[in-house]
């Protein structure tokens, strides 16, 4: 099916082309959807930008690109308001062909990508022998998401988890396994991660003794050591186990084979080193090796060093990072990387960049993007933590949020069946957790707020999630197979029915503005406001009693492309969707 915006904006072009000249072809004619149903349906904006290009008023622009457009079979109103904003109005015909093309289509009109490209994309990188914790929530669903909606335009993604997984900490941490005659093959297990951590490092601050052998283990780590990599790479099980619990619990899509380890490519760094020596954009500062990225300045307005190795020899995260990137673009083939971290990470990544491309390593065909988030925040605006000060468990939050939708699940629909529940429960909970961090622009800060997130109101997933399930629920009132409406027609007449298949039309310019922009709330926003068009028309179009037999079957199959693109939407942003709830 075409893509609606695309169609439009094709013809527009073509009438610019003809009214305005060739070499205005390619501007963008700035076509949107109007704000309001009194504005059209779609709304284009061109002529205010097009005005000192081309040296004519806008609205003599607007009225010769009218002019020279072909949209009889599009629109039944084509009107200039204001100074030169041109206002469509589609057909009725035009959108009910549409819609059932969308319908018939199993992508639900959304184009896969040509040409496709390989995209990888870095995100989660919780710590080995540490457990994860709240901190590690937004990077894990933005970064799914993002991966979600890459994929499934048809892009190859490649996952990467770029866990930290190599350090000083590890003598502490493998010499205090080894006092405590852990043995990763006797099938021992680690129940707390972070009760490990915490005594390896009391140990580490109160015995010398230890502190001393704690040190010498990480030159047994580095130089081999076949008894010391044993117990590292237990460590590195242990912790995968852990990871895999609140991936899973999370819905994320990372698996073991996704994790590359900052360790992997410390056969790269004296290399990586090397060549930007070699090439002219390393200087040794005080016995370190350092770059200058062009425009950062330090506090007293002096060139700001990208540390690449430190004076007694030792190599950073830059290094690796840029090690990393090598391997991405070299090996991995990579078209495009996406990193999502922590929006204070944005100057390291920004000098990352500028590395990266003025070294050669990264030409400018090869897109990189940061895509930074801000922090989760508690009720009294400060990182959020638990009520005795401490940091939040991933898992423990999990649990919390299952918890609380069952609760909720109890209240509202007491007369759900126990068998349910739990099902119901998992996919409301962890939905609502999710939802709330994707649906907020990410580079900004959100406030945790368990009431908000769980409300069967407003912009949140069991908002959305219960317009799926009233779709459900028609189809389970009337007995009706889904599967039986494909050979029915979708005739748009009533403003309910034609608010809502416009909204369903917008689909492909939003998953490939997420695509684009790596903001997921795009999605929910758009998923919102469909929600809103459902239960509008529900409110508005009886479908089980509908005046006649072909209106009923029409609103029918209207219901399941909309239940269908529930499903894809909630889907892409990892989110289950449920047929009761």
């Amino acid at each position: 099916m075409p893509d609606v915006l695309a169609l439009i904006t094709q013809r527009f072009q073509d009438a610019i082309a003809s009214a305005i000249g060739s070499d205005y072809a390619h501007i963008d004619p700035l076509i949107r959807p109007s704000a309001s149903a009194q504005h059209g349906d779609y709304q284009a904006n061109l002529a205010m930008s097009l005005s000192k290009q081309v040296g004519m008023k806008p609205r003599e622009i607007a009225e010769k690109i009218v002019a020279a457009a072909k949209l009889d079979d599009l629109c039944s109103k084509v009107e200039i308001a204001g100074p030169g904003f041109i206002n469509l109005h589609l057909t009725s015909a035009f959108l009910s062909t549409a819609i059932n093309a969308m319908a018939d289509d199993a992508r639900l009109g959304v184009p896969a990508a040509s040409p496709a490209q390989t995209v990888v994309v870095d995100y989660s990188s919780p710590n080995v022998a540490k457990e994860m914790h709240v901190g590690h929530l937004r990077s894990t669903i933005i970064g799914d998401a993002v991966a979600r909606v890459l994929a499934f335009q048809g892009h190859r993604v490649i996952r990467q988890n770029h866990v930290g997984d190599w350090g000083t900490q590890f003598g502490m941490l493998i010499e205090h396994l080894i006092e405590m005659k852990w043995d990763p093959k006797a099938g021992h297990s680690i129940s707390d991660l972070n009760a490990l951590y915490q005594a390896a490092k009391k140990h580490f601050d109160d015995d010398a003794a230890f502190s001393d052998r704690a040190r010498k283990r990480v030159v047994a780590l580095q130089s081999g050591d076949a008894t010391t990599l044993a117990l590292w790479q237990g460590l590195i099980e242990e912790s995968k186990h852990h990871f895999n619990e609140a991936y899973e619990r999370l819905g994320v899509l990372l698996k073991n084979d996704d994790i590359r380890g900052e360790s992997a490519y410390n056969s790269y760094l004296a290399d990586v080193v090397s060549s930007l020596t070699s090439c002219g954009l390393a200087h040794e500062s005080q016995g370190a090796l350092v770059l200058y990225p062009d425009g950062f300045k330090d506090a007293d307005g002096n060139p700001q060093p990208m540390i690449i190795r430190k004076s007694d020899g030792g190599f950073l995260y830059a290094t690796t990072d840029l090690a990393a990137a090598r391997f991405r673009i070299n090996k991995l083939k990579a078209d495009r990387i996406v990193y999502v971290t922590d929006a204070r990470q944005s100057d390291h990544f920004a000098m990352l960049f500028w590395a990266l491309r003025k070294s050669g390593w990264a030409p400018e065909s090869i897109r990189i993007d940061h895509v930074p988030f801000g922090m989760v925040l508690g009720p009294d605006k400060k990182p959020f933590k638990t009520r005795e000060g401490g940091t939040v468990k991933l898992v423990d939050l999990l649990n919390e949020a299952v918890d609380r939708a069952l609760t909720v699940i109890n209240e509202k629909n007491p007369e759900l069946p126990e068998s349910e529940r739990a099902k119901v429960a998992q996919a409301v909970g962890i939905g609502a957790l999710k939802y709330a961090d994707l649906s907020g622009d990410r580079v900004k800060d959100y406030i945790f707020d368990w009431n908000r997130m769980l409300a069967f109101d407003g912009n949140t997933a069991p908002y959305i999630q219960n317009a799926y399930v009233r779709v459900f629920g028609i189809f389970r009132k009337g007995n009706i197979n889904p599967a039986d409406l494909s050979d029915k027609e979708i005739v748009i007449a009533d403003a309910a029915e034609r608010m809502l298949a416009l909204k369903l039309l917008q689909l492909p310019a939003v998953i490939d503005s997420v695509s684009q922009s790596l903001e997921p709330h795009r999605l929910c926003a758009y998923l919102y406001d469909l929600a809103a068009s459902y239960h509008r028309f529900f409110e508005n179009c009886p479908v089980l009693i509908a005046p006649d037999e072909a209106t009923k079957q029409s609103r029918l199959r209207l219901s399941d492309v909309t239940a269908k693109t529930f499903a894809l939407g909630l889907g892409l942003l990892g989110i289950q969707v449920i047929e009761r709830m």
